[in-house]
């Protein structure tokens, strides 16, 4: 299979998710991507367990993919001189350190660009490096609760929720990895490098882009509704006899059909509902006569009734019904070699190009697994490579 990032060499100097995540993808589609981590305990994210798999965490492994692992102690004249003649044999360097931290390795653009001018740099910060916040440390949660995310996720009347994944940690590794992309096409007509920046605070602020604009154009901001949503009706999770079903009848023609299926005739021709922003007037009398209907049968029973009928529907799985799923397991989840782990598996990359998903590359480095290889390289000269 092509891979479109041979040849390009990728430093990681990230730990915990967001970064990592950006040189996986990167890792995916080519790259000779090298982890630089701390001698002996490496990525923080090693231990973030359980759970844990082959004595490392599942976050990591999910996240460092196709990598090399260099130990170096950034903190030292010597780590520094060997990642400067590192960064001579690359096209793109990541960071994601607290801006002092940043600053105190000489990891910031006005340190790095004069002897590495065509260097492709990306800088991932919890908050935006240009506002009031910027040398604040952050966290994916924290980013969900000062963006307003938190604020709407969850129940009717209940607490503020965090959303069950790292949204905003991966969201900024896609962001991050997408930038990168663009700046090595850049550089191709230029031959100059760029700095890119990445904050979680606009990686979250971009995942609430219609909530912010429709609280600007109605004056009111969004309330938590569940599996709901405050612009259509129906759309949620409704009960069953045994569990729920998540129903997305998003247009006039499916609101219809979802009625007939369910033998509600009468909902189905009531002139008040016939569009979506009566059904969103009154959505508690829709919700309520669809929830009733919904009862009296079983979840498998409703999905097969709504599925005939061509009505968007799912039960609601849980991960050990995914994880035990054939369609799953023959496909993003695949078995990946492993030295300590025999039926090692790992989600791969959702991109199928030409019906082929991109090959699994190195499984995730132990800390500093490679590192005598990669001095080895430097040694032998800048064109050296793996």
């Amino acid at each position: 299979m092509h891979h479109p990032l041979d040849g390009i060499r990728v430093v990681d100097l990230c730990s915990n998710l967001a970064g990592p995540y950006c040189g996986q993808i990167l890792a995916d589609m080519g790259a000779d991507v090298i982890k630089v981590e701390r001698p002996g305990t490496g990525d923080p994210s090693r231990a973030w367990a359980p759970p844990a798999w082959g004595g490392e965490g599942t976050l990591f492994l999910s996240s460092n993919r196709g990598k090399r692992s260099l130990a170096l102690e950034l903190g030292t004249d010597d780590a520094q001189e060997i990642l400067h003649r590192l960064l001579d044999t690359a096209d793109v360097a990541i960071q994601a350190f607290r801006p002092d931290v940043a600053r105190r390795f000489g990891l910031t653009e006005e340190a790095l660009r004069p002897r590495h001018p065509s260097l492709v740099f990306c800088s991932i910060t919890a908050f935006d490096p240009g506002g009031p916040h910027a040398e604040r440390p952050g966290y994916d949660p924290l980013l969900q609760a000062h963006s307003g995310l938190m604020s709407m996720t969850g129940p009717p009347q209940g607490p503020p929720v965090r959303v069950g994944t790292s949204i905003v940690d991966m969201g900024a590794g896609m962001w991050a990895a997408i930038g990168i992309l663009g700046a090595l096409r850049t550089r191709e007509a230029t031959g100059r490098g760029h700095h890119l920046r990445i904050s979680l605070e606009d990686t979250a602020l971009a995942w609430g882009a219609y909530h912010l604009q429709g609280t600007l154009a109605s004056g009111r901001a969004p309330k938590p509704m569940g599996t709901g949503l405050g612009m259509i009706v129906p759309y949620g999770a409704f009960p069953t006899g045994d569990g729920h079903l998540m129903i997305a009848a998003g247009t006039d023609a499916l609101f219809q059909a979802l009625c007939r299926a369910l033998g509600l005739e009468g909902l189905a021709e009531d002139p008040r509902l016939a569009t979506n922003p009566g059904r969103v007037a009154h959505r508690a009398e829709v919700e309520g006569a669809l929830a009733r209907a919904t009862r009296r049968l079983t979840v498998k029973a409703l999905e097969s009734a709504l599925s005939s009928a061509g009505v968007p529907c799912s039960r609601v799985r849980d991960y050990g019904e995914v994880a035990s799923d054939p369609h799953v397991l023959g496909g993003i989840f695949r078995r990946e070699a492993h030295p300590e782990i025999p039926d090692y598996r790992a989600v791969g990359p959702p991109v199928v190009t030409d019906g082929e998903r991109p090959e699994a590359g190195r499984p995730p480095p132990s800390v500093g697994e490679h590192t005598a290889e990669i001095l080895e390289e430097l040694a032998r000269g800048p064109a050296s490579g793996p």
